[in-house]
C-alpha cells in the first residue's frame, strides 16, 4: 500500500539545523572533544524545590486522573500572580490565561485558529524557525520583517507593503530576542499597539526569555503597554526561567477572545498537562524568585567572560542585552553556514549559523551561553588559533 501524505506535509519548512546536528554527532562519534554552543537547551538543573513539589504532587491520586481540560485553576492563578508581581500586569486567571504544552505548541496553534489559506503572517527575520512551521501548517503566507543592526534589531513597520498589510492577520515578535539577544523598549511596543490597531493585526509576542536580561535592566512585557490586551497576546514558558525545558509547560496570556479560541482548539487535541507538573509549575511561579536571580547572574557572568575574551582576539560584537544567546558577526563576509562548518571541523566548536533563522541572519552566528565559563573561554581560544581575527593588544 502506498502512503500518500497530506499536501501540508510537503509545505513544512526544512529543519535547517538537522544536518548540523548530524555532523556534530559524527564528530563526537569520532572521538573529538566538541564544545557545543549551537543549541538552546538549558544546561543547569531545575531548582530542587520545584522538583520536590513534583515528587510530592505525583504521589497524590488526584493527579492520576484526567486534569481539567483547560488547566488547573492553581496554575492559572500562579501565572496571573507572576505577571502582576514581575510586571504590574493584571490578568483574569480564567479568561485571560491559557495553559500550554510549552509555548512552542501555542505558537503553532495560534496560527491554526487565525489563519486561513493565503492569509499573511508578519514574521521577524531573523527569527525563531517554529513561527514558520505554524504558518505552513495553516496554509498561510509569511511576509518577513527584517531585523537590522542599524535599527537595533527591531522591525521597521514602514517597510511593509500595503498589499501585504491588507491580508495580514497576525504578527510574531520576540523580545528579549532569539537569536539577536536584544531587548525592546516600551516605546516600541506602544508603536506596535498603534500599528496593530490601525491594520487589525493580532500581535503574538513570544516572551520565552522574559526573565533573562542583563546590566540591571528588566525585560519589558508587551502587556505592560496600554491597549496591548485589545490587540494581542503574550506567550510565556517556564523552560528558560526555571530550567524546565523538558517539563513542557507554558501559558498564553492577554486578549480574552484569543484565549477562548486557543482553549477551544486545545480541547480537540488533548486534556491539559499532568496535574502534578501543573502544581509544581505553580510553586515555581509563586515561591521565592531567588533561584531566577541566581540563574540570571550566572548567565550574565558567562556573557561578560565570553565578550571579554572575544574582544581580546579581535572579534568585535555588541554584548547581549537579554536571553541566553550571543549574536556574533561572521568575519570576512563569509557565509554563516560555511563559517559554522569551519569552526566545527577545525576548532571542534559548534555555533548556529544565522542563515538558519532567516535571510537576514546571514553573516552572523548564534552562540549559546549554556556551558561553563571555562568551556566558553576554551571555545574562544580554539577559534583564535584559526587566525581569523586581529588580536587586540
Amino acid at each position: 500500500m502506498r502512503i500518500r501524505p497530506a499536501s501540508m506535509i510537503h509545505q513544512l519548512p526544512t529543519q535547517f539545523f538537522s544536518s548540523l546536528v548530524a555532523k556534530v554527532n559524527k564528530a563526537i562519534a569520532e572521538g573529538h572533544d566538541i564544545i557545543n554552543l549551537g543549541q538552546g537547551n538549558p544546561d543547569l538543573p531545575t531548582p530542587p524545590h520545584i522538583v520536590e513539589e513534583l515528587q510530592k504532587q505525583a504521589a497524590n491520586p488526584l493527579h492520576h486522573k484526567y486534569p481539567p481540560f483547560q488547566g488547573r485553576r492553581e496554575l492559572k492563578e500562579a501565572v496571573a500572580h507572576w505577571y502582576n508581581q514581575e510586571f504590574g500586569v493584571e490578568l483574569d486567571p480564567e479568561e485571560e490565561v491559557a495553559i500550554l504544552f510549552g509555548s512552542k505548541t501555542g505558537l503553532v496553534e495560534i496560527c491554526q485558529v487565525l489563519l486561513d489559506p493565503g492569509d499573511v503572517a508578519l514574521v521577524p527575520d531573523p527569527g525563531y524557525p517554529d513561527y514558520w512551521s505554524g504558518v505552513a501548517i495553516s496554509g498561510g503566507r509569511m511576509v518577513m520583517m527584517p531585523l537590522r543592526r542599524e535599527n537595533q534589531f527591531l522591525p521597521d513597520y514602514g517597510e511593509l507593503q500595503p498589499s501585504d498589510l491588507e491580508r495580514a492577520k497576525l504578527m510574531f515578535l520576540n523580545y528579549p530576542n532569539n537569536p539577536t539577544a536584544v531587548n525592546a523598549p516600551l516605546e516600541f511596543f506602544a508603536e506596535t499597539v498603534r500599528f496593530a490597531r490601525r491594520h487589525e493585526i493580532v500581535v503574538c509576542h513570544d516572551f520565552a526569555y522574559g526573565a533573562i536580561s542583563f546590566d540591571g535592566k528588566k525585560p519589558v512585557s508587551f502587556l505592560q503597554t496600554p491597549g496591548a490586551k485589545e490587540v494581542g497576546v503574550e506567550f510565556y514558558t517556564l523552560s528558560k526561567t526555571y530550567n524546565m525545558a523538558g517539563w513542557r509547560v507554558g501559558a498564553m496570556v492577554g486578549n480574552r477572545e484569543l484565549v477562548r479560541l486557543i482553549n477551544l482548539i486545545q480541547d480537540h487535541y488533548f486534556v491539559s498537562l499532568f496535574g502534578a507538573v501543573q502544581m509544581a509549575a505553580a510553586r515555581a511561579m509563586t515561591d521565592s524568585q531567588d533561584c531566577v536571580r541566581e540563574l540570571v547572574n550566572i548567565y550574565e557572568s558567562r556573557r561578560n567572560a565570553l565578550f571579554d575574551s572575544l574582544r581580546r582576539i579581535g572579534w568585535e560584537a555588541s554584548p547581549s542585552q537579554g536571553s541566553f544567546f550571543a549574536w556574533l558577526p561572521v568575519p570576512n563576509q563569509m557565509g554563516s553556514a560555511q563559517f559554522a562548518e569551519l569552526l566545527l571541523e577545525k576548532a571542534h566548536v559548534v555555533v548556529a549559523p544565522g542563515i538558519g533563522f532567516g535571510e537576514h541572519g546571514e553573516h552572523y552566528v548564534r552562540v549559546a551561553l549554556l556551558t561553563s565559563e571555562e568551556r566558553l573561554l576554551e571555545a574562544v581560544e580554539r577559534v583564535a588559533r584559526l587566525n581569523l581575527f586581529s588580536a587586540v593588544r
